[in-house]
């Protein structure tokens, strides 16, 4: 695919956690002028009464432990509120157990978060209660590695 933003420097290969243990996708990151493109492409998303799930970057470097506790908490290097963390993303919204975003963010450089965790989360982002916005259980994960 191309993309007329910048050229591709970040990827996070999805997989999914005991939840979800189907779900399965991809995350690039683009170089930007002023930010990075972030561009997801998730399959096999769990059915939920809203479709749809929370997308956030966190500070942790694994996608290990229960319901990967390895991967932390949001990345949030300025100790911002909830939902201006540098990792706070838009969230997924849910066709058939797919879902694409696309968005452009000026919250961090992509060399802050190589060797990041991206997280999908079971419940929508509330934006609002702190500190992650109320989102739920963790059932995707994967880490940014540099291309």
């Amino acid at each position: 695919m191309y993309i007329p933003y910048g050229r591709l420097a970040g990827i996070a290969h999805i997989s999914g956690g005991e939840k979800a243990p189907d779900l399965t996708g991809i995350v690039k990151f683009y170089l930007a002028d002023g930010g990075v493109l972030v561009v997801a492409e998730i399959d096999r998303l769990p059915q939920t009464p809203t479709g749809i799930f929370a997308f956030h970057i966190h500070e942790g470097t694994a996608c290990t432990g229960t319901d990967f506790a390895d991967s932390k908490g949001h990345y949030n290097p300025d100790n911002r509120p909830h939902p201006m963390h540098a990792g706070d993303l838009p969230p997924l919204f849910s066709v058939g157990g797919r879902a694409f975003l696309a968005v452009l963010t000026g919250r961090f450089k992509l060399s802050e978060v190589v060797g990041k965790t991206v997280i999908i989360h079971d419940n929508p982002d509330d934006f609002t209660t702190q500190p992650s916005g109320n989102s739920g259980t963790k059932i995707g994960c994967g880490v940014i590695r540099a291309v």
